[in-house]
């Protein structure tokens, strides 16, 4: 295999990689911050009244293992049997699902 053969064959597939990624972009945006922190707070109404809550509006990357994830990291406080309990989370930008929650 001729040298020339191999980068041409590198530059292809690292310009597929990009003409994908930014495709897929499009097709699934992230989803507005504000409606992912209305998500998480009906999650945490059903067990009681929410004192208050927060969410960063720009995604953040979150490293876990081998895995990077867009979220957005917020948090939530509420009042359970008289005590004030406040949670940190971190939640998926493209489909809002909690992927972190730490009871601070």
């Amino acid at each position: 295999m001729k040298l020339r053969d191999f980068l041409l064959g590198v530059a292809t597939g690292l310009a597929a990689a990009y003409v994908i990624k930014e495709a897929s972009e499009k097709i699934y945006p992230n989803k507005p911050a504000n409606s992912v922190l209305s998500d998480i707070k009906n999650l945490f109404k059903q067990e009681g009244p929410i004192d208050g809550s927060w969410i960063f509006m720009e995604p953040e990357v979150f490293k876990k293992e081998n895995i990077e994830i867009p979220v957005y990291k917020g948090g939530i406080s509420r009042v359970h049997n008289g005590e004030t309990q406040s949670f940190e989370f971190a939640a998926d930008a493209k489909t809002g699902s909690i992927i972190d929650l730490v009871r601070v």
